[in-house]
């Protein structure tokens, strides 16, 4: 058990010195992407709170790089400081050893799946407020609840709430759709319903549609007008529909499950939400491969030389594992494959395979 705790303790202290690095690396980088993406003329503060507030999620998409580069640094350190061979000599299998190691990364998965994801929704959903704020972005939110979808565009003269009872997957295709217009100060000026509104190129395109003015008249209603087929300016596009629905990656895990049946009502795909719901849950297993693919090819007396090519090896395992994982997302999410295969199978095989490493490595 003494031992077990001491793996542990040199496993999470591997695990700080690599994070800390990254972020001195990303963090400069980060600061002049952001520099170049809102201009000089914002100032410094912005710039330093878009790359304080973009750094969880690049650090959350680089947990199992530095999974992999701790164990590395771990059972390297061991080597040459002739402890593994302590612990091989007395009676330590390899497998064992590396049991400690396994269970911190699978706990470490299971708190950044519960703790550090919400965190990264919720700042990156902050980033891309601030983002759009400080370029100057048009303003665009589209929300999917219980009683349909709600879609706003406008600019700095005029403002548009969109309601549709239901819509085609891509949201360009609006059912029972009613259109609140309003004046820059927030006065409703007016109200289209429709029983179908297409997006066309630069309008929506409405069918069966009655409009009522409410500015300018007493009785809205008997000043309503009635059109087989009218034309309202849009702003928006398809491609700008589908991005605000919400990235999967700016919805906490909490939120997911409930978020997904909100879209499946209103008549939304989500399967790449539930293709990264999936890979989040599996992401445990993921951190655990990676640490049994560095413990396979690092467990070695440094004597024993070929220890950089080891390294690079494990390295190069390491990043294979990570573009197969994401190669099978991207199959998943354009349905080509089952979402169970899609999320568990990388992860199952690298620790299968990287067990068979161990114990064909494995002395006695």
């Amino acid at each position: 058990m003494i031992l077990q705790r001491y793996l542990a303790q040199r496993f999470l202290r591997a695990l700080g010195i690599v994070a800390a690095v990254f972020v001195a690396i990303l963090l400069p980088i980060d600061l002049a992407e952001q520099l170049r993406r809102i201009g000089p003329d914002q100032g410094l503060g912005p710039v330093l709170e878009l790359a304080l507030l973009n750094m969880p999620r690049k650090l959350y998409e680089m947990i199992p790089l530095f999974v992999l580069l701790a164990t590395l640094l771990m059972f390297l350190g061991l080597a040459r400081s002739s402890e593994l061979v302590v612990i091989r000599a007395s009676g330590r299998s390899a497998l064992r050893a590396v049991a400690s190691p396994v269970l911190v990364a699978a706990a470490f998965g299971i708190l950044a799946i519960g703790v550090l994801n919400p965190i990264v929704a919720a700042t990156q959903q902050q980033y891309d407020l601030k983002t759009a704020q400080y370029r100057g972005a048009e303003e665009r939110t589209v929300s999917i609840t219980s009683e349909g979808l709600w879609l706003r565009q406008g600019s700095a003269t005029d403002q548009t709430v969109i309601h549709a009872g239901a819509a085609n997957s891509d949201g360009t295709l609006l059912f029972d759709a009613s259109f609140f217009q309003f004046d820059p100060e927030g006065t409703i000026t007016g109200r289209i319903n429709a029983r179908e509104a297409r997006l066309m190129d630069g309008q929506w395109a409405l069918i069966d549609a009655r409009r009522w003015p409410l500015v300018g008249t007493t009785n809205p209603e008997a000043a309503a007008q009635g059109f087989d087929t009218y034309s309202l300016p849009s702003t928006l596009t398809r491609e700008q529909i589908r991005d605000s629905f919400g990235k999967p990656e700016t919805i906490s895990i909490y939120a997911l499950p409930g978020f997904i049946g909100q879209l499946n009502q209103a008549g939304f795909s989500a399967l790449n939400h539930r293709v990264w719901l999936q890979m989040e849950l599996s992401a445990p297993l993921m951190l655990m491969a990676m640490v049994l693919i560095a413990a396979g090819l690092s467990m070695r007396h440094t004597r024993s030389g070929k220890t950089g090519i080891m390294v690079l090896a494990a390295i190069l395992l390491g990043f294979s594992l990570f573009f197969v994982r994401s190669f099978a997302q991207v199959l998943g999410e354009n349905g080509q494959l089952p979402i169970a295969i899609v999320a568990w199978t990388p992860p199952v095989a690298a620790i299968l395979l990287a067990v068979g490493l161990l114990l064909h490595m494995e002395d006695g």
